[in-house]
Parts: structure tokens; sequence; C-alpha cells
């Protein structure tokens, strides 16, 4: 028998008997506070979400056909040991079990639809379902929305979905690019920690800088912002354990932060490449498809799915898969000119190679009482890499790289490599992967650090740094002081830019700036470089950051680079654009004489005309940066040819502090936009002398359920940085009838 009891914020504490029951618990109320949400995800790891959301989430579901998630998901299950097997079975059993009243609360499904009978019916095969888009997901597109059956290897695909991207292996395409057009020198004045990164930052104090004499943990990750939000807080409780942590719904347990009550851990991502890109040739024969190897012409795999588009024609996708991996673009190269071969790009990803993605790791985490259990539990992760601290009521402390990134050659993680030429083969994986005695404050916040032989491009110091001196700011640390450290919004790669302007009129050959950009410049002079929510300054600094991106993205010298993104998958041109690339690559490209018609005086005579545009279009007064900054979140709507009655069908926007580099990291892109889609999708601080002096929050609420009073109640918090304890006295719970 299980129960489900909720705190003062509608987060559900789950009590059962034994590890099975609380997995079937944890999927069952998941579907009852996030079914809409699951139902996308489930849809979107599937590569059927376009018959719900309409075309624009046609070029995802191609994606998702093309790189086979779901039939890796599959082969990851079927790998899985039997007791792990039958736990993610438990979880997906509670959600098929809590989807029909799940989906009469959620109004974006049709609850005329959406009865036991439709929810309970298994789809016509995994190939109907997941992969050619038709039988049950396609069928009842067009009578309402409709939650399909889970399968047991559905939390896995979802998994994958979440973090097949994480690894960028899209920047090959950019970094190729940039060597062929603008020399092999340049290709490191562009790296950066983005577009569409999952980073975070995370900290350790230990025991001896702390009010308690225990370790504490904290930190952010940051994600797009989804509504409703990326991490489900939770509590799972049985005779063996008892988590408090950020699950991610849809997958069973607690995987990226958790606290158990004698340990703790948390992560960040590792910046680290373990995905290639090949490129193919391939040639079409009476036998099939073929892909030219090292060793000559290999038969492939090959065959057609449907994509079902809600009010549009359903899409083919042909899906090839060569030895390397499945093959996920044409080449930009087209035909050869060699008869019928033509060029392609095919992916290699661990999990389809090792089919394994770390789902050992997670019921491990769960039984973990120390750090030694949580350090066993990780040599079995997977997907994605991540680097870990962890701490224990014992003092003991961990930092880790946890995940699997092959071995092979160097240019591999470089560029796209030549399929047909040897040397590019995968060997076994990196082990073992880097781990650093803990001494004092331990930072992790994306930068070239302990997971640096794993990687290419690592996320700037400042974040990292600026940690590192707030936490040695002060000799001792309590939970409730660490809102501080999360909310701080200095902005140390400013300077480029304000070293820029200060210095126009000290260079030969400028004319003097006009009167208005003085008064601009001198704004910016006093401004104290903190891009906090009231400040005009701040405002001032970011309107002309934008214009001096746009010009430069403009500028002759990265001409070569324009346009690299027309006709590539819309899935992989983020990072192929190139302002957003100029954006967050702006401070090293201001500071740099390496890349020919952008010298110093160049660069300082397109700070000065930016300087004078804005100054003279004169829309700054009074203006502040969180009137420019606003959160624009992104949520999964249904086709607009399904009237839904749902509430806030628009964007929440609020305006943000913080930006790209600051420790309040809240991302716009410059040049672009100044809203910002990405920021932190939860706080957390995990206390080791005492668990419910631990804090957490997410953006919007612990629930999926449009009305539902939990469903935004967190996010006046989470706006203003504000922290909520985390309950474990049962005492203090409520239980709950569902």
């Amino acid at each position: 028998m299980n129960n489900t009891y909720r705190d003062a914020w509608g987060i559900p504490h789950l009590r059962a008997g034994d590890p099975y029951e609380l997995a079937f618990a944890q999927g069952r109320v998941t579907a009852l506070d996030r079914a809409w949400q699951i139902e996308v995800e489930r849809r979107r790891a599937t590569g059927t979400s376009a018959a719900v959301l309409g075309p624009d989430a046609v070029p995802w579901d191609r994606f998702a056909r093309q790189a086979r998630l779901a039939d890796t998901a599959e082969r990851c299950l079927h790998a899985l040991d039997d007791e792990t097997s039958r736990w993610v079975s438990a979880y997906v059993d509670g959600v098929n079990a809590g989807l029909p009243e799940g989906a009469r609360r959620a109004p974006e499904f049709t609850t005329a639809e959406a009865d036991q009978h439709d929810v309970a019916q298994p789809a016509a095969g995994h190939e109907a379902a997941g992969h050619d888009g038709a039988g049950h997901d396609g069928a009842q597109a067009a009578a309402g929305v409709v939650p399909g059956r889970w399968e047991p290897w559905t939390p896995m695909a979802i998994w994958l979905s979440h973090h097949i991207l994480f690894a960028h292996f899209p920047a090959k395409l950019w970094r190729e690019a940039v060597a062929e057009r603008l020399g092999l020198e340049a290709v490191a004045l562009f790296a950066h920690d983005g577009p569409g990164t999952g980073g975070s930052n995370g900290w350790l104090v230990p025991a001896d800088r702390t009010a308690t004499g225990a370790a504490l943990i904290a930190g952010d990750p940051h994600r797009f912002i989804e509504d409703p939000g990326f991490y489900q807080q939770i509590r799972l409780a049985c005779p063996e354990f008892d988590v408090v942590g950020l699950a991610v719904p849809g997958v069973p347990g607690i995987a990226h932060f958790g606290h158990a009550g004698s340990v703790a851990w948390a992560i960040t991502n590792a910046m680290a490449d373990y995905q290639d890109l090949y490129r193919e040739r391939l040639r079409h024969g009476d036998g099939g498809v073929e892909a030219l190897a090292p060793d000559g012409w290999r038969p492939c795999t090959a065959h057609v799915e449907v994509v079902e588009v809600a009010g549009e024609a359903p899409v083919e996708v042909e899906i090839v898969e060569t030895e390397r991996g499945p093959v996920v673009m044409a080449d930009a190269r087209g035909e050869t000119g060699r008869g019928r071969v033509r060029e392609a790009l095919s992916l290699r990803y661990p999990p389809r190679v090792r089919r394994d993605l770390g789902f050992a790791a997670l019921p491990a985490l769960l039984r973990a009482k120390t750090v030694a259990d949580v350090d066993r539990a990780l040599d079995r992760w997977a997907e994605p890499v991540n680097v870990v601290l962890a701490a224990d009521t014992d003092g003991g402390l961990l930092h880790r790289v946890a995940g699997t990134v092959p071995v092979r050659h160097p240019d591999n993680a470089l560029r796209v490599v030549p399929a047909w030429e040897p040397g590019h083969e995968w060997g076994d994986r990196h082990a073992p992967m880097p781990r650093r005695e803990v001494r004092g404050v331990t930072v992790m916040a994306n930068e070239r650090g302990i997971a640096a032989p794993l990687g290419v491009e690592f996320a700037p110091p400042h974040r990292a740094d600026r940690i590192r001196r707030l936490l040695d700011g002060s000799p001792r640390w309590s939970a409730g002081d660490m809102a501080a450290v999360h909310t701080d919004t200095l902005l140390p790669g400013a300077g480029a830019l304000l070293d820029l302007l200060a210095g126009l009129e000290g260079l030969d050959g400028l004319d003097g700036l006009g009167p208005e950009a003085v008064r601009l410049r001198e704004r910016l002079s006093a401004w104290d470089r903190r891009m906090d929510a009231g400040s005009t300054g701040a405002a001032a600094y970011a309107a002309v950051r934008a214009e001096v991106v746009r010009r430069l993205a403009a500028h002759p010298a990265l001409a070569p680079l324009a346009g690299l993104a027309e006709g590539v998958p819309e899935v992989f041109r983020p990072w192929l654009a190139l302002t957003p690339r100029v954006a967050y690559a702006l401070e090293g490209l201001l500071t740099t004489d390496r890349l020919p018609g952008l010298d110093r005086a160049a660069l300082a005579d397109l700070a000065r005309a930016a300087l004078e545009d804005v100054a003279a279009r004169d829309e700054l007064t009074g203006v502040r940066w969180g009137d420019l900054h606003r959160l624009a979140p992104w949520r999964a709507l249904p086709s607009p040819a399904i009237s839904l009655p749902v509430d806030g069908a628009a964007p929440v926007e609020a305006g943000l502090a913080g930006d790209h580099d600051c420790v309040l990291s809240t991302s716009s892109v410059p040049g672009v936009t100044h809203h910002c889609a990405r920021g932190p999708a939860a706080r957390y601080v995990w206390d080791l002398a005492r668990r419910d002096g631990s804090l957490w929050i997410v953006p919007f609420g612990a629930s999926g359920v449009p009305g539902d009073p939990h469903r935004r109640d967190q996010h006046p918090l989470w706006l203003r940085g504000e922290l909520v304890p985390v309950v474990t006295d049962w005492d203090r719970l409520t239980l709950d009838p569902t």
C-alpha cells in the first residue's frame, strides 16, 4: 500500500512498502500532477508530437525519428538488469494508472475522449506508436488530444530526448565552417557554453566553513524555462530509503539533485564531448542503401516513416542507419558527382552503441547512505556526462565526473570526420573518470576544470570565479545565506565592451563623440556592472551591447559565416546562427587581433557607431533592465485547430535580474532579443546538518494543472530569488485523498 502526502506547497511526499510500490506511486502522482507535460514529452521522444502540436513540431519529430531515440531506449531497456527493469516498469504502470484522472484534470486534453478505455488501449506495436506515427497516436489526434499508453521503455526515451543535444554535437558543424572560412585559429574565438546548452552552478561548502559544522551543497541548474517546470520537487520514502530531491517528470527516481538524510548530491553539465558526426557517402543499389567504410561499401538499414501533422498532410521521413550510426541530415555538399553517390551526416552516440543509458544508477542512488555509495552508483552512470559534488554526515566528500565518454581520435571531438577514412573508430570508454580531492570550498559551473580532458568548449570562468569570491567573503555560511549567492548579478564580462567604449576618444583618427553619446558613455562608466532588474545602467549597457553585436555580425570580416543555417535541419540551426554566436563570444571578439579586418581600430569604430546610434534613438530614458529582460517560458500547446480552455495560454512574462555570465544566469540572446528563455530551472540548498534545514524553489509551482492552487504559488518567490523550506516531518504533511 502506498500513500501520497503533500506539504504547504503541494509537493508530493510518497510513502510505500518497497521500492517497486514507491516507483508505481511516483509514476501515478506524476501522471496526476503533470499529465499534459509528460504526454508532450512522450510524443517528443517518439517523434509523434506534430500530431498534436502541429507543423512547428515537425523538425523535432523528424530528428527524433532519424536519431532513433525510441528504438535506442527500447534497446537500452532490454539490456537492463532484471531488478532495474522491474523498477522502471513499476513506474510506467503507475503512469498508466494515473493518466485517466490526470487527463481529466488537464484542460489541454479533450476530456470527453480521455476515458479509461482510450488511455489503456495499447498502441499497435512499437513500430506503429513510436516509429511511423500511425496507429493509436495519429488516429486519435483528429478526435481530440488523448494520452497514449506508456511502454516500459518510455521513461528512457524521454531521458534521451532531453539530453541528446547536451553534448552539442551540432557545434562541430560550426567549428568546421569557421575553420574552412576563417582559419583554424579563429575557432577558439567563438568558444562558449551555448547556444542551447544546459549549464548549471553548484558549490560545496565543507563543514569547517558552515554555521552548523556540517557540509552544505547548493546550486541551480540552468535550462530552458518551461511551464510547467522541468524539475519536479518530490520525496520518495520506503523502508530502504527516504530521499527528497528534484525528479524529471516522466523518469523514475531522483537523478541529479537529491538528499537522502545522511548523504546529498548535485551535478552540473561536464561539457564533455561524447557524440560524433561522420560524413557518409551513400549509394542506392538493388540491395538497398550502402555506405562507404574504410573497408569498402557496407549495407545500411533503411526504411520510411510517416509523421502525422495536426491540420496538415503527413510528412514522410527516410530513416537510414550506417555502421557508425543513424543519418541525421543530408550533407550540404549534396551530390558528389560520382553517379548515384550522395553525402550525409550520421550521428554516433554512446547509448545507441553501448545500449546503456545508465538507468541502473538511479535506484542505486536512492539507496545511497554515504558518499562511497553515491560514488559506486555513479560508476554506472552513462548519459549525460556530469560533474558531481556529494557530501555525507560522516564528513565524506566527493568531486568527480560521471558518464560515458568514448576513446577516439582527437579530430572526432573537433569536427565532422570522414566515415570512409580509417582512424576515427571508437575504442573503449574513458576510465577512470576524473576526480579531485575536496579541499575547502569547491565550485562547479561548466568551466574548464575537472572535466577539461573530456571536452572542447567550456563556459567562461566568470560564474565559477565569482561564486568562489563570494564564498571566500565570509568565514561561515548557513543554508539561508545561499540565496545571496544564487542571485548575484555582477557581470564580470562587461569589462571588454566598457573598456573599448572608454578608450574611444584616445584613438588616433577618430572624431569626437556627439554630446548624447558622451552622456551615454558617462552613464555606462558610472554603472556598477550589476544586471539588477531595476538598473537603468544595466538596460543602457544591454542596448549598446545588442547594437555592437548586430554590427559585428554584419561586419564584412564575418561575412563568410553568414547564412550557415540555411538548408540545415531546424534542430541544428541555433548552433549555426551567426548573431547568437557573436553575442556569446563578444568578450573574446572584442579583445582579439586575430581576425583580419577586425583590428582594434576597426572594433573601436564599430563600437563608436553603435554608441552613437543608441544615443540618437533616445529610447532609454527611465528604462530598467527588468523592463527589457522579461521571462519567456516555453509551453507546449496543442495545434490551434483544437480549441482548448487553457488559462494563461500566452507566455507568462516578468522582469528578471541577471544575465548569461552572471551567477544569476538568466540568458537572453544579445542582438536578437532581450527576453530570457534560459535560467535557473530550480534552486536548492542541501543541509547535511539537518535535512529540514534544506531549501529549494522551482519556477511556477509543483503542479502542472491549470487552476490548481500550486500551479504558480512558488513563482513570485522564484522571481525574487527566495527559497522555501524542505519539509520532511510527516506530522507536518497532509494526506492526499487521491
